[in-house]
């Protein structure tokens, strides 16, 4: 049995960091896996603007000094600058530069969709997700986006500790490591919240909304 309805009518999507310097051809902390992700999060992200529910991407951006967290990525130092504020680079699969910062252009953010930029893993922790989230009078969280046992899973993990029913697609997170992806969809599937593949997602929010 499951631990609770999957409903769109009060439930958010949570796009994490799909962003240029994670997602295209050659980036610095690129994870090839993203691109294979983008045809089903498109696929839900439609079902969420179809339904007028809340939008939310997330953004890491390097901090303007070095932290703690700059030794586990040295791609953030100088001269590669990785996930800077305002720096843009050329990638391997798309004609022009970009931001690398930006979310990717297959899935960018609408006018009337939330943009949260954070300094660490955790789409919440120091960030007005929450906020976001109360306002909208959600309590179902849909998580998706890379990389699955970094910042997916620090963000689901915070969104179960804040009272929200929280979901990861399966289909639409990636990791570098597939290993890891898998021990971290079943650690959460047991204790966290629920994990399932778009395609059930979307055939049961068809189903009940």
């Amino acid at each position: 049995m499951e631990p609770f309805d999957v409903s769109l009518e009060a439930a958010a999507l949570v796009v994490v960091d799909m962003q240029n310097d994670f997602v295209r051809v050659g980036a610095p902390l690129e994870v090839p896996d993203t691109r294979i992700t983008i045809a089903p999060i498109q696929r839900v992200l439609e079902r969420f603007r179809q339904a007028g529910r809340p939008v939310v991407f997330t953004r890491f951006i390097a901090t303007p000094r070095e932290t703690l967290l700059w030794k586990w990525s040295p791609q953030i130092y100088p001269p590669t600058n990785c996930c800077h504020r305002g720096f843009r680079r050329r990638y391997a699969d798309i004609p022009s530069e970009r931001e690398c910062i930006a979310i990717i252009d297959e899935l960018s953010p609408r006018p009337n969709e939330y943009v949260v930029d954070k300094f660490g893993y955790g789409g919440f922790f120091r960030t007005n997700l929450e906020d976001i989230l109360r306002a909208e009078r959600v309590d179902t969280a849909a998580v998706c986006g890379t990389v699955t046992q970094i910042c997916v899973e620090e963000t689901a993990r915070e969104s179960f500790h804040l009272g929200f029913k929280t979901i990861v697609l399966s289909d639409t997170v990636s990791s570098f490591d597939p290993e890891l992806q898998h021990a971290t969809l079943r650690n959460f599937e047991m204790k966290f919240g629920m994990v399932m593949d778009s395609s059930r997602f979307l055939e049961l929010t068809a189903a009940r909304d």
